[in-house]
């Protein structure tokens, strides 16, 4: 069906957009023919303009209501990134409903969880593939009215292809759309927000527009996101900070966002888009830091060192440039020779903001950044603070902190350290489990975080772990094993560690080798494996490794140290559940997997 001309913009709201929808509506009439959104096909970027975006989004808000989409009810999506994944939240919020992401690598049975739990009456599906997962559980949803799939077509009852919904939307005036839109109020519920489930089954933040809006106008002021800049989409979009920078905080500002064709042509696209501004989870960072490693690594002799003396300028710049002093002499030379080139190659030559969240970040990979000119800010927040609260940012960084908190939020320790916080960003509650609403935020609106942190005379955070994930060792100390982790991180090679020792009289390690790097590390050790297996079974690697244990030992205090370890054959994965999609450990699985290494250490 050939698709309608895109309808005017619905009327400009006269005062600040109190909501998302207005939000959205005030930047697109403002920048109509600006590119809003780029995806690939067939080898091709394809545009489409904020008018053209804006009048997807109210012809599917349409479709919804004549598929029979209430007001309050949810709209769950069920796909990888891409714009159909941005209308569909919309349009969904649009025709006053409300919003919810699952991730595309869900199980059937954790689609219907999240179907059923946000009593979703249509959720929408990228392929057969994904389609396939509701269809077998669909019995188990009676909420469900129907199911949407963006790709291809199905004959499967009340099962729609996406083009259908142009034809349904005519069936619905705009005037109806419009009475919807009138209706919503700034506190309403706009999107829920599953938790990636670390400790448990997920549990639904329930996030209103004042939430969103206000954390949007936030992010974009610490990241300095600007009309018309770009931005590059790769991370799950159930996940709420690749929400936030990639949906509200672009329509709140007018830039534009690209989408990366797969997390393995991340490292191809990012010199296709060289974004503004990226956002990589420690594992990717690590991964590019392997990379150019390995690239180092096989290079002739005189470009190897003329690489390693460049970043060791670049070190010592961002040392200088992080406590006020003067930057080395030779910074233009090795910036010209080395640096400007490294990033450019990296795509991330734009860049003026480079951040890092979800999970603790390892002091190395954060110096080796550092080391080539791009400074890796962290973030700290969580979905129950609507993503960041807390961010660096040039002149207000610190090495291993989170940076402070953003104007117009409370943030204090209680007596055992949690990190407590108040402001317009925290959470409505959770969706049918007041016991959890009121057990994590208080009657005076302070979010227990979950969290155990540290903040310096000048404001700045430091996360210490998570409070549940602590170690008590069977002496009573208490100790973070992200800390620990973090340290053991700098031994070459190394790709994870999980530290155990809960209970236990002292702590012992898994570890997991980066295949990028290992051949040429083992090598440097006098050992010819070339992967972890051959590594483990190779008595000069093992030598050399547990002689790196030591020394990383040597910096800790007594109680942290790793008195046993081991390699494990493969890393941890996604696919065997160690791995959330933001590639966060999920420590429990990790225990119950390898538990019988795990009390071998302990033999």
């Amino acid at each position: 069906m050939t698709r309608a001309e895109p309808a005017p913009l619905l009327s400009q709201p006269q005062e600040a957009p109190r909501t998302v929808i207005e939000a959205f509506t005030a930047t697109a009439r403002r920048l109509a023919s600006r590119p809003a959104l780029r995806h690939k096909c067939d080898g091709r970027w394809h545009t489409l303009s904020f008018r053209e975006y804006h009048a997807e989004v109210m012809t599917v808000a349409r479709a919804f209501i004549r598929l029979g989409l209430q007001p309050g009810q949810t709209v769950s999506v069920l796909a990888a990134n891409g714009p159909q994944w941005l209308i569909t939240d919309l349009a969904a919020i649009a025709a006053g409903g409300v919003a919810a992401g699952i991730y595309p690598t869900s199980s059937a049975e954790q689609c219907q969880y999240i179907a059923g739990h946000s009593g979703s009456a249509i959720v929408v599906v990228e392929d057969s593939a994904q389609l396939a997962k509701l269809l077998a559980v669909r019995a188990a949803l009676p909420a469900l009215r129907a199911i949407v799939l963006m790709k291809g077509d199905s004959d499967a009852p009340d099962v729609h292809g996406w083009e259908q919904l142009y034809e349904l939307a005519e069936a619905v005036p705009e005037s109806q759309l419009r009475e919807r839109l009138a209706a919503q109020q700034p506190g309403d519920l706009a999107t829920l927000i599953y938790t990636s489930g670390t400790t448990g089954t997920p549990k639904a933040v329930m996030l209103s527009h004042d939430n969103l809006l206000w954390t949007a106008r936030g992010a974009a002021q610490r990241l300095g996101a600007r009309e018309g800049q770009d931005g590059l989409s790769y991370l799950p979009l159930s996940h709420v900070a690749e929400q936030m920078l990639t949906l509200h905080v672009p329509l709140h500002v007018g830039s534009c966002v690209w989408f990366a064709e797969s997390l393995e042509r991340l490292p191809a696209n990012l010199p296709e888009v060289r974004p503004h501004g990226f956002l990589g989870v420690p594992r990717v960072w690590e991964k590019i830091q392997a990379r150019i490693l390995g690239l180092e690594a096989q290079a002739p002799f005189a470009r190897r060192q003329l690489m390693r003396w460049a970043r060791r300028v670049g070190r010592a710049a961002s040392r200088a440039q992080e406590h006020g002093g003067r930057p080395p002499l030779m910074l233009p030379l090795a910036d010209r020779l080395v640096l400007s080139k490294l990033r450019a190659a990296l795509g991330l030559d734009r860049a003026h903001h480079c951040a890092t969240g979800a999970a603790p970040i390892a002091a190395d990979t954060a110096a080796f950044f550092a080391s080539i000119g791009l400074p890796l800010y962290e973030i700290y927040g969580q979905s129950e603070s609507t993503g960041a609260c807390t961010m660096g940012g040039p002149g207000r960084h610190r090495s291993g902190s989170v940076g402070q908190p953003w104007e117009g939020l409370e943030l204090r320790l209680d007596a055992d350290g949690e990190i407590l916080l108040r402001g317009p960003c925290v959470f409505m509650g959770y969706l049918h489990n007041e016991q959890a609403s009121r057990d994590a935020r208080d009657e005076s609106g302070w979010l227990r975080t979950g969290d155990v942190g540290r903040i310096d005379d000048d404001g700045f955070l430091t996360i210490v772990d998570r409070k549940k994930e602590l170690i008590i060792t069977a002496g009573g100390e208490n100790i973070s094993p992200a800390q620990v982790e973090g340290e053991m991180k700098s031994i070459p090679a190394v790709a994870q560690v999980c530290v155990i020792g809960d209970r236990r009289k002292y702590l012992v390690a898994l570890f997991t080798l980066d295949p990028l790097l290992l051949p040429a590390v083992a090598q440097a050790a006098g050992s010819l494996a070339t992967n972890a297996t051959e590594a483990a079974q190779c008595p000069a690697f093992m030598r050399w490794f547990a002689a790196q244990v030591e020394q990383v030992n040597r910096r800790l205090a007594r109680v942290q140290t790793i008195k046993n370890w081991t390699l494990l054959p493969e890393a941890f994965s996604l696919q065997n559940g160690e791995l959330t999609p933001t590639m966060k450990t999920r420590r429990a699985v990790i225990l119950q997997r390898h538990a019988a290494a795990i009390e071998a250490l302990y033999d």
